[in-house]
């Protein structure tokens, strides 16, 4: 079964080249696959009462183009699987025009699990039927990047987590991530195609110190963000092609 939602990029959500900022793209598609989650029963309003909540653990998503302000996206989406505790969702990206067209701009997978809120480990419940029917079954084929620690990095830059970075999981959102990555560095992928591959490996709540590493390479950047006892939180990879 696809899933369409449609959305209307906001002025708020353009950076200064006009174009929609990689955090903002990427809290669109956490949102989108929220919106699944609940329409099938499974979402956020019926874990929440049982101390229980959706974690984004991988994120793999290519764009040919990124929109600017009042242009309409829309997200097709799909549960590829549920298994081995893991939850994989996949999207496909499309620009639709003021005559109705569609036409595709990019491509994402996503892999999710489950967090116990109180004991914050990752917990199976894909035994309930609810979640068997929900599967689509579809399989969009995206090599996965995998990344190396950077022992010498180019650059870094320190940063402590605050109220605005929170979500109700009480850590860290998602996207900030990788805003604070961006913001550290960012490099020219404007007009040019290109992929974002971001794992989440470890939570950070508020107060701590987030350090955030960079390393230059022929085909991007590589970040590495490590928590105040030098283990990595997340790391990404930002490859620019065209």
């Amino acid at each position: 079964m696809k899933y369409y939602y449609e959305y209307e990029v906001k002025y708020q959500e353009v950076d200064d080249r006009k174009r929609l900022r990689l955090h903002n793209l990427e809290n669109y598609l956490l949102e989108v696959a929220g919106t699944v989650a609940d329409d099938l029963g499974f979402g956020i309003q019926v874990l929440h009462p049982r101390g229980l909540t959706w974690i984004l653990t991988r994120l793999s998503v290519e764009m040919d183009y990124l929109p600017t302000h009042n242009e309409h996206l829309v997200f097709e989406t799909w549960i590829e699987q549920n298994v081995h505790m893991l939850s994989t969702r996949d999207f496909r990206i499309w620009l639709k025009a003021e005559n109705g067209e569609k036409r595709l701009i990019g491509t994402c997978k996503s892999v999710w699990a489950v967090l116990d809120l109180e004991k914050r480990e990752i917990v199976n419940c894909f035994d309930d039927p609810i979640f068997a029917d929900a599967v689509d079954g579809e399989v969009l084929e995206m090599d996965r990047v995998r990344m190396t620690t950077i022992p010498e990095p180019t650059g870094k830059r320190n940063y402590t987590i605050c109220y605005s970075d929170l979500d109700y999981n009480r850590h860290c959102n998602s996207c900030n991530y990788l805003r604070v990555m961006m913001d550290t560095y960012l490099p020219d992928y404007y007009d040019r195609r290109v992929r974002l591959d971001i794992n989440y490996q470890r939570e950070i709540t508020a107060g701590e110190e987030l350090t955030t590493n960079y390393l230059l390479t022929d085909d991007g950047v590589q970040y590495q963000q490590k928590n105040r006892y030098g283990e990595t939180s997340c790391s990404a990879k930002l490859t620019i092609n065209g």
